[in-house]
């Protein structure tokens, strides 16, 4: 009787966290019929409904999200423990979920990843890349990439970059018959090419900060996109200002392609931290994960 119980409560927590029958059932090695009769089962058993059920969606009822948060936290304890056999056979495994904004996942992440897999085949990584501020509990990624200063407290972060810096930047052909902005408030005199977050559910206000002074312009110009490749190749084509990373425009700065402006105005900034929930130890295959890209400068 445990053994069913524990079976049908696993089920169930496959399609409460999915929020889908189908993507639960091939998560689980299952038929969708035998998934769905198993969950109809428990609520049969327990006496109450746990899912609310549409054609479209799948959704935990009231029920079924206190029966989430009571039984989901000692199944992740029961899977970190068996994953931590792995220990015991003298080489990590498991799959890894790791969420990384476009910039550290391809100068952060992969380099470690470039470095670490081919000593550990028996560890997989799922990459996914995104400007989102990631729930990684909520969305069952197993470790998260992002600013150092962005980090929840409730998680434990590893600093794994140095301190960064943005750059204000615009081909030479741009400036030509314009003067340069010498204030962060100059800006609205220009076209500045704009990104666009969806965290923030809206353009990005760009921010600076000189000797304790802390200032946020909210730029104009006839670009908008959300990916940071194209602001980079828009502001070499000449359409206007763009605000990147430092570190990923320095080989156009030392080539003269782009120009720097307001330098003096972009202090510092806490690097990249791999975070992840600070309840546990990480598991075998993300201890190897942190080690690698742990920051000793």
């Amino acid at each position: 009787m445990l053994r069913e119980s524990l079976n049908d409560l696993s089920a169930f927590l496959a399609v409460a966290r999915e929020r889908s029958f189908t993507r639960a059932a091939a998560q689980l090695g299952v038929s969708q019929p035998a998934l769905s009769q198993t969950v109809r089962g428990l609520e049969a058993r327990l006496g109450v409904r746990l899912l609310s059920r549409t054609t479209r969606s799948v959704s935990p009822t009231e029920a079924g999200e206190r029966l989430l948060k009571a039984v989901g936290p000692r199944f992740e304890e029961i899977e970190a423990g068996l994953a931590g056999l792995a220990e015991m056979r003298g080489k990590p495994a498991g799959n890894l979920r790791i969420t990384a904004d476009e910039h550290a996942a391809p100068t952060v992440l992969w380099p470690a990843l470039r470095r670490v897999l081919p000593d550990h085949p028996d560890i997989k990584v799922e990459v996914v890349v995104s400007s989102v501020l990631t729930d990684i509990v909520t969305e069952r990624f197993d470790a998260g990439v992002r600013w150092g200063g962005i980090v929840a407290k409730d998680m434990t972060a590893v600093r794994i970059g140095p301190d960064m810096r943005m750059a204000a930047v615009a081909a030479p052909s741009y400036f030509a018959g314009r003067a340069k902005p010498q204030r962060p408030e100059d800006l609205t005199a220009h076209a500045c090419i704009n990104l666009r977050l969806p965290t923030h559910g809206g353009l990005y206000a760009w921010e600076f900060e000189k000797d304790g002074r802390e200032v946020r312009v909210r730029v104009e110009g006839q670009l908008v996109f959300d990916t940071e490749p194209l602001l980079l190749q828009a502001a070499l084509d000449g359409f206007g200002i763009a605000y990147l990373f430092e570190d990923g425009v320095r080989a156009h700065l030392e080539a003269g392609t782009l120009v720097q402006v307001l330098e003096d105005w972009c202090d510092p900034f806490p690097g990249y931290h791999l975070y992840y929930p600070s309840r546990r130890e990480p598991e075998p295959a993300l201890a190897v994960l942190v080690d690698a890209l742990r920051y000793c400068g």
